[in-house]
């Protein structure tokens, strides 16, 4: 959810809602930190730590910023800045945070673990497992919602939803009230599957898909379907602002404007499936090991999940050149290549990546929504460029 793309000023009230599609000048350098071992590691490791500076040293850099590096079973934590502003606690790794559409590719891994199971096909349309939810859009599915191919309009750039986010960004809302805003709209214009066209009501009807099947909630899926098949007791799908302890604030950083913690702004339920999981860089990072590891589905699924739509990105950009396939995105660098997924929501900036035998991970955070659309284009800039040393370091 919040793919950047403008800003909306809250009425009477002395702070803004950021980049809903989408300090003063402070940067805190703080106290850099990364573990003994990478201080260690020639090469790719100072050149590492030195992009990670340069994003810091910029006027409108994050508060701060953290990542996880994992090559067969080493990890390694690389961190700048500080988690709260007005405490100055330090950023660590095991802090909570909104992941944003990261979460797509934790729906992916449901949805295509209940079609390993025979529990739903990838031709299964929404018609005859949601009927009567979208009747304009029942021949839509399963896999033309999870590779973005479906042509159902986006809740989040509906009108009417935009003004229910102005008017009470914190309100919960479940994900059918959700699809309702548009399920009595017409697909955009194209034949679902001819086209790539990135829409957070997808995942909504994705994970509604799951939860027909199976009967559970979404976060019993998450329990179940990936739970049980790997550790991260530590991500949730909220239905209220506040997070687990210990978490990392989230602010705008925008160039002009005064800062302003985002922590507890809107609600995460919001984006539901789409984007609304809560979690910590361990479990994003074993999360996208298994993911690309084969842990939740095997070669069979893989080879539809890796059919890929060149120059494809989500929002933002991951490292390198992009392209997308099923819940997942491809990420080309100079360095070689990894698997993954990007967020961004008011606060928050994040990248969960793999290798694609799960062996190497990236899970970054920065606890700024700073985009190339919301906040500094040049902090954006080298935001990205410190992300492709990370994967020359992951792949090294």
């Amino acid at each position: 959810m919040c793919p950047a793309g403008y800003r909306l000023r809250m009425r009477n009230r002395g702070r803004f809602l950021a980049a809903v599609i989408g300090i003063s000048s402070l940067a805190l350098l703080g106290q850099a930190g990364v573990t003994q071992a990478a201080q260690a590691e020639g090469g790719t490791g100072p050149a590492l730590q030195r992009a990670l500076n340069k994003v810091m040293a910029q006027k409108d850099a994050p508060p701060g910023m953290s990542m996880v590096i994992t090559r067969n079973g080493r990890s390694q934590y690389f961190h700048r800045g500080v988690a709260n502003l007005k405490s100055k606690a330090p950023m660590r790794r095991n802090l909570h945070f909104r992941i944003a559409s990261v979460a797509k590719a934790f729906n992916g891994a449901i949805a295509l673990s209940l079609v390993r199971q025979g529990r739903l096909n990838l031709d299964d349309t929404i018609g005859e497992i949601l009927p009567g939810l979208w009747p304009k859009a029942k021949n839509v599915t399963l896999a033309e919602t999870l590779n973005h191919t479906s042509g159902l309009p986006d809740y989040i750039r509906d009108d009417n939803f935009v003004k229910v986010l102005i008017n009470n960004p914190g309100k919960y809302l479940p994900p059918k009230k959700l699809i309702s805003f548009v399920n009595h709209k017409k697909l955009n214009h194209y034949p679902p599957g001819s086209k790539y066209e990135y829409s957070d009501s997808d995942n909504i009807i994705a994970g509604l898909m799951a939860e027909k099947v199976t009967g559970l909630n979404y976060q019993q899926l998450i329990r179940r379907q990936l739970g049980r098949r790997i550790n991260i007791s530590k991500t949730t799908l909220p239905k209220v602002l506040a997070l687990p302890k210990p978490f990392m604030s989230g602010y705008d950083v925008s160039p002009g404007d005064p800062v302003v913690n985002q922590t507890f702004f809107i609600n995460p339920a919001l984006a539901w499936a789409s984007g609304g999981i809560v979690s910590t860089l361990p479990d994003v990072g074993r999360f996208f090991r298994a993911y690309l590891g084969g842990r939740f589905f095997g070669n069979r699924i893989r080879r539809v999940q890796h059919q890929w739509v060149p120059n494809a990105n989500s929002s933002p950009p991951g490292p390198g050149v992009n392209s997308a396939g099923m819940a997942l995105f491809r990420y080309r660098s100079k360095c070689g290549t990894m698997y993954g997924h990007t967020g961004s929501f008011p606060g928050y900036r994040i990248l969960g990546a793999s290798s694609a035998d799960g062996s190497r991970s990236i899970a970054f955070v920065a606890n700024a929504q700073i985009t190339d659309t919301s906040g500094s284009k040049r902090v954006s800039s080298l935001i990205r460029k410190a992300q492709v040393l990370a994967v020359c370091h992951a792949l090294r």
